[in-house]
């Protein structure tokens, strides 16, 4: 059964439950709502909702009428699976298999194929074939066209290209038929792949959670899935492994890695009785975590949670041509019959010449370059995106580009390397750098700490032999310890020390945090032998590419979960605004604010960027993020450089404007052999021309792009 909860309404004292469910074969935002339309039409739904980045329909009723709904999904050509707390906690979507999506392109090109070679041999058979052809491509478009029609959208896209089609076959256009419905089934096809890619960023964020947890019951230890986990629940948790719920630390310390919500790359030193969110990565020792979080109500949960919202926060957005399409088909079907119908009804004129006529408009009508006017373009304007190291993920992604005034930035691994590197090492009583470093990294060698990775990677580039400590083991809140060279080396952070620092030593550590720089003190037999700083880099191409975004009037601003200090040194380095401490939910509200302003983009890299990025405008990822931000995002930098971000920008406005010329060109050659079609000077042969030719203006108009500078 569904998954389902109740709550009271007064004024109507009957119960509301929620259903869930996940639908699958959605590949446009029109889908979604067709899918609402014929869902809130059953008796006892009080609201439908699709989130169709999760294929999630969550519906609320009066009464349980589970199988009225999954029927009415059904007949409409949905595939709908019930949704319990187990399976929304671990799968939320279905497995792509895109092979499917191909067949009918790849079969309609090679008919067209042959129908041209039969062409070349007997015209008569070939223009059989070609009609077979079209035909055969009709099949699938005119059974989605038709279900449309039953969910409440009679002139949707598909009804368009059925009627272009078949127009196009009744005066005898039967290649140009074949073709407009490949073009139609390729633009299908991008889009359906964009849609699964963003699919994909959600599978990469549950997969954060382990799907079993080893649980402690009166001192036994068994395995179970992590949707049967309660609070109160016990756990144990090794390095190396990420914690299946929120939870709070019952053992001494542990280190771990939270990049995957805040973004950070220095994993956090947690204390017993602190909470560690779930997804979080151990990274030291073997612990023992006291469950706090209701099974679906984790960190990761919550950031799911977010991504939904934002998805529900952006109005449905119909393609130019569906919205066009719901005018154009039907005033053009109309004038047809009309031209056909009432000069010989009304005024005795030859049937045969107003038949004619009917059809060169009907063809006319034929919306064979208005249709490829967008998708050209924006494909052309894709391919050159991609050429440049771009990855944009779809023609609305790429027409909303170009009308960012703002983009919000990550801090960590965007606007800096998100790698933290040794900046300064400090010797007291005039020891040895060389020795100090040897002995650090002795210590810290096999750690999985950035911090610890980056003295043993500093110390190697200065060209010291790396040698292993003895006897090393973590200090509970407090650091490292182990033996080298016949002492005992501790390393630790200035405030985990239990001395008071002499002045002189006090102010070097103040003057390097001021600069956002991480600081931590090295120990030989509990005598203080010098400090490391360590620090996050700016991005080499960090400041030029501020520089060319506000060239073209884009401004920026940094969104960080890093603390104040260490985001004022980096924003007063590329002159922008920030706003730090933020957790992924401020970061959504900043964008929401942003956005109400302005059209906003947001660039990141990291887990918890996803939900912001689903709020902005328009996501962007960096090529060297995680999984889930690269899947989520709309576009990203494969080539990891912030400077394609204003190329991105430009292509966009470029390609923009060629959408505004093509569809000017295509209504504007319609315009004119309307009115020489109705006058009689123009007939049929005409009629192909100007919306063949047409069609090629159009496209060659679009493969400018290609050269876009």
């Amino acid at each position: 059964m569904p998954r389902q909860s109740s709550t009271h309404i007064p004024h109507q004292h009957r119960e509301v439950q929620t259903l869930s469910w996940r639908v699958s074969g959605m590949d446009c935002a029109s889908c979604a709502r067709s899918i609402e339309r014929a869902v809130s039409s059953i008796d006892g739904v009080v609201s439908a909702n699709v989130v169709f980045s999760t294929e999630k329909l969550q519906v609320d009723a009066i009464s349980d009428v589970s199988n009225q709904i999954e029927a009415a999904v059904k007949k409409i050509g949905f595939d709908s699976r019930s949704l319990n707390a187990k399976a929304d906690s671990s799968s939320l979507l279905s497995s792509p298999q895109p092979w499917r999506e191909y067949v009918p392109i790849v079969g309609l090109a090679l008919l067209m194929l042959l129908s041209w070679g039969i062409t070349q041999f007997n015209p008569w058979f070939g223009e059989t074939a070609f009609i077979v052809t079209t035909l055969v491509g009709l099949v699938p478009i005119m059974k989605k066209s038709w279900r449309m029609m039953r969910s409440g959208s009679p002139f949707a896209i598909e009804t368009l290209m059925s009627v272009a089609a078949i127009g196009a076959l009744f005066i005898g256009a039967t290649a140009e038929a074949a073709m407009v419905l490949l073009l139609f089934m390729i633009g299908e096809s991008l889009e359906s792949f964009a849609a699964n890619r963003a699919r994909k960023g959600v599978s990469a964020l549950m997969a954060l959670l382990p799907e079993e947890a080893l649980i402690i019951k009166k001192g036994v230890r068994q395995t179970i899935a992590i949707a049967d986990l309660r609070p109160e629940d016990e756990i144990e948790v090794s390095p190396g492994e990420r914690l299946p719920a929120d939870a709070v630390l019952l053992s001494d310390m542990a280190s771990f890695d939270e990049s995957a919500l805040t973004g950070e790359a220095v994993p956090v030193e947690r204390l017993q009785g602190e909470k560690i969110p779930a997804g979080s990565l151990l990274v030291d020792n073997v612990v023992r975590l006291n469950v706090v979080s209701q099974p679906g109500n984790n960190a990761i949960d919550r950031i799911l949670h977010l991504i939904e919202e934002a998805e529900e926060r952006k109005a449905p957005l119909e393609r130019f041509l569906d919205k066009f399409s719901r005018i154009y088909t039907p005033v053009i079907m109309l004038i047809s019959v009309l031209v056909i119908l009432i000069p010989p009804l009304m005024y005795g004129q030859a049937w045969d010449t107003w038949i004619y006529r009917g059809l060169a408009l009907l063809l006319i009508g034929c919306p064979c370059a208005l249709v490829i006017s967008t998708p050209a373009a924006i494909t052309s304007g894709l391919a050159a995106a991609t050429r440049r190291g771009a990855l944009i993920k779809g023609g609305l992604a790429l027409e909303q580009l170009g009308r960012v005034e703002t983009i919000a930035f990550d801090k960590t691994g965007t606007l800096t390397k998100g790698q933290p590197s040794v900046t300064n090492v400090l010797t007291f009583n005039d020891s040895s750098v060389d020795a100090l470093l040897a002995a650090a990294s002795a210590v810290e060698m096999g750690s999985h700490h950035p911090l610890a990775k980056a003295i043993v990677e500093y110390t190697e580039q200065q060209g010291i032999a790396l040698v292993h400590a003895d006897n090393r083991k973590t200090l509970a809140g407090i650091g490292v310890e182990g033996d080298f060279a016949g002492k005992k080396i501790r390393i630790s952070a200035p405030s985990k020390l239990d001395r008071v620092l002499e002045d002189a030593m006090q102010q070097h550590i103040i003057a390097l945090e001021k600069e956002g720089k991480t600081v931590v003190l090295l120990l030989e037999d509990e005598r203080l032998w010098g400090l490391i700083a360590l620090q996050d880099t700016l991005r080499e191409d960090a400041k030029a590419a501020l520089d060319d975004l506000r060239s073209l009037g884009v401004k920026g601003v940094m969104l960080t979960g890093d603390n104040a200090r260490a985001a004022a040194v980096i924003a007063a380095q590329l002159n922008i605004d920030f706003q730090a401490s933020l957790l992924p939910e401020d970061k959504v509200a900043a964008v929401i604010k942003l956005n109400q302003q302005q059209a906003t983009a947001m660039v990141g890299d990291g887990i918890n960027d996803a939900p912001a990025m689903k709020a902005a405008t328009i996501g962007i990822a960096m090529g060297s993020g995680t999984d889930v931000a690269l899947e989520t995002a709309d576009a990203a930098l494969t080539h990891n450089r912030l400077q394609g971000l204003a190329d991105m920008i430009r292509l966009s406005r470029a390609t923009n404007a060629n959408i505004r010329q093509n569809i000017t060109i295509a209504l504007g050659l319609k315009a004119v052999f309307l009115v020489t079609t109705l006058l009689g000077i123009t007939g049929l042969w005409l009629a192909v021309l100007a919306d063949s030719g047409a069609t090629a203006l159009v496209t060659a108009n679009a493969l400018r792009l290609l050269r876009q500078r």
